[in-house]
């Protein structure tokens, strides 16, 4: 069953529901009918009787004996009468020589006064007989007065209805069936438009959307739920291709680079000092090799679920500064002023203290390698957040570029060359949200760019420190 196309199994299901219907529609009408012959056949003998019971009285107070038991048309319509006295004697008769209708307990029953009429055979005679007892008065003796009607005519009437039904019920569920096919058929025809659309849609044939019906119905409404699915997952595939590409030609650069050192180096006897530089540049960008696989390896595995954090109360000011101290060296080698803002004093976050640092880290390279003048590290309360700024003051981002600078190998100047992998910001932001926070950028009033990131500030520090405090103007 569950292998047939599912317009047949539709149509089997409606079948075999109307099927049902004929068949309990066809039993009710025989039964029906049956019924009303027999309440025809009841009235008719109920009224004959009650006639003869009638010309009985009469005739026995004018003494005459000679009133027939049934009318002449109803005998040749197969019914029959009988006036049984004591004992079961036939006193008069409809049909001659025809034997006593009822036994001695019916006889007993009528002369205690009640009435009978019941369905049964009788002696010499063919199929079913509807037979009327009813109690009679004559000479001071209870007798009983039977007529009896055949039930030929019903069962003939009965059975002619029953084939009309056998022949007419399987017609009428052939069309209802072929008609179910036929409403299936066009109830799935947009599914099936919708099937061949999503057949010929492939990477290679971007922009297709599967084709939606007229009707404001569940087809419909499917349609435009898969089109939207196919649109996100479209993104997603081209964000996908991008981040291969990228990472592919970030790749390529360092290590098109460090083949090329070596090449130089063993092309020709090279002195100690040749040999020492080649091997100092080949190891920096071994270095950037292995800083650009970590932070693709944390792309990944943010991307297959959340990262792994392991929170735990922090002091901003000490985070800050510890940061800080990491990096002065290099900041003092670029002639660079890196220092810590006394407003992170008092505030404390829950955060993965090393997923920080590492956040920290980059904003702060980026200050050094893209900014200008000072770099400096401030926390500002935000109600439930802390925000852990770094700001420079050189000539901040691009227009249009805050709003993308946090997407993966997105550069503000994409022909920096070696400077960068574009990866910086986006791990601060993936960082930020592993945390449940945020990540924002922008720029300051007088120059310079301003990041950050927003953090949950710890219970007993929310509970003892201020709601908020100023943020510098630009955030």
């Amino acid at each position: 069953m569950s292998r047939l196309p599912l317009r047949l199994r539709l149509t089997l299901v409606f079948a075999a529901a109307m099927a049902a219907v004929l068949a309990a529609a066809g039993l009710f009408l025989y039964l029906r009918v049956g019924g009303a012959l027999l309440s025809s056949v009841d009235q008719s003998l109920r009224a004959g009787t009650a006639e003869t019971a009638r010309h009985l009285q009469a005739e026995q107070g004018r003494g005459e004996l000679d009133v027939p038991l049934v009318d002449p048309d109803a005998a040749r319509g197969e019914t029959i009468a009988q006036l049984v006295g004591a004992g079961g004697r036939v006193l008069r008769s409809s049909t001659t020589g025809l034997g006593a209708l009822v036994g001695p307990a019916t006889l007993a029953r009528v002369r205690r006064g009640e009435t009978l009429l019941e369905t049964t055979g009788l002696p010499g005679r063919r199929g079913d007989w509807r037979v009327l007892v009813v109690p009679v008065e004559r000479g001071g003796e209870t007798l009983a007065l039977v007529t009896a009607s055949s039930l030929a005519s019903r069962d003939e009437t009965l059975h002619r209805l029953l084939v009309e039904l056998g022949v007419s019920g399987p017609v009428a569920l052939l069309l209802a069936s072929l008609g179910g096919y036929a409403l299936a058929a066009a109830a799935l025809r947009h599914v099936e438009s919708m099937r061949r659309r999503a057949a010929a849609i492939s990477p290679g044939a971007p922009g297709l959307r599967l084709p939606v019906p007229r009707s404001r119905d569940e087809i419909a409404r499917l349609a435009e739920t898969l089109n939207d699915m196919l649109g996100r997952l479209e993104a997603a595939f081209e964000h996908e291709r991008r981040f291969v590409a990228d990472a592919s030609h970030e790749l390529r650069t360092p290590l098109a680079l460090l083949r090329t050192e070596l090449e130089l180096a063993l092309r020709r006897p090279r002195t100690r000092d040749e040999l020492e530089a080649a091997l100092r540049s080949a190891a920096e960008e071994t270095e950037r090799l292995t800083r650009l696989a970590e932070d693709l390896l944390l792309i990944a595995r943010s991307d297959q679920g959340a990262l792994p954090i392991r929170r735990e109360r922090l002091d901003v000011d000490e985070l800050l500064r510890t940061v800080a101290g990491r990096f002065a060296g290099r900041a003092a080698a670029r002639g660079r002023e890196l220092r810590v803002a006394d407003a992170a004093r008092g505030l404390s976050v829950e955060a993965d203290p090393d997923r920080v640092e590492q956040a920290l880290g980059n904003l702060i390279e980026n200050a050094l390698a893209h900014g200008a003048g000072r770099v400096e590290l401030a926390a500002y309360p935000r109600g439930s957040l802390v925000e852990l700024h770094v700001t420079d003051e050189g000539a901040g981002f691009p227009p249009g570029f805050a709003e993308r600078a946090f997407d993966r190998f997105s550069r503000a100047d994409e022909a920096r060359g070696r400077e960068g992998t574009g990866l910086g910001l986006a791990i601060v932001d993936l960082i930020a949200r592993a945390h449940g926070g945020s990540a924002g950028a922008g720029g300051r009033p007088g120059g310079g760019a301003d990041v950050w990131l927003a953090l949950e500030r710890s219970e007993l520090d929310a509970r003892s420190a201020p709601d908020s405090a100023p943020v510098p103007a630009g955030t």
